[in-house]
């Protein structure tokens, strides 16, 4: 019987450890800057705050240039006309809280996927774009468009953090 032997990266013991200390109190601080307001929370209910609060219209460009996607492509994902997006968006208006919410939980997204792909961006965007198995043979960006979507993503990357397959 031959041992097939496959290329990995080493393991990170400091990112890990660093990864369960955040998790269990130094918490992780995410945070989104738009037209000239910082909205940042480290916990659930900061986050929650947040959302109700809404977020600008303006964020979506922000998202969009992190995933390296145009912004109409955003708009379909969301769920938002682009005319309504242009006219919020000249208005200053707030997205409403599932918008808000959607944006919100794919910008933490972001920020996860590019703390397991050691911030190379250009692989976890490559990552994001190829059809993944344990997500049916979707791409993870095509789920984007719903909280399940997202968690399942969310799930994929910490299958990829702790060795397994996703």
């Amino acid at each position: 019987m031959e041992i097939k032997k496959t290329t990995t990266t080493p393991f990170d013991t400091k990112r890990s450890i660093q990864r369960v200390a955040d998790k269990k109190g130094n918490l992780q601080r995410h945070s989104l800057t738009s037209e000239g307001r910082e909205y940042s929370w480290s916990n659930k209910t900061e986050q929650v705050e947040v959302i109700r609060e809404g977020i600008p219209f303006g964020t979506i460009e922000i998202i969009s240039q992190r995933l390296s996607v145009p912004v109409n492509s955003l708009l379909d994902l969301v769920g938002i006309p682009q005319s309504l997006y242009n006219t919020k968006k000249a208005e200053h208006s707030l997205m409403d809280r599932r918008d808000s919410e959607l944006i919100v939980m794919i910008s933490e997204l972001i920020d996860h996927g590019l703390e397991v792909f050691n911030h190379e961006e250009e692989k976890f965007k490559r990552w994001l774009q190829k059809p993944n198995l344990s997500l049916g043979g979707r791409s993870p960006e095509s789920m984007l468009d719903t909280m399940t979507g997202i968690n399942e993503i969310r799930f994929c990357l910490n299958r990829l953090e702790s060795g397994n397959l996703a």
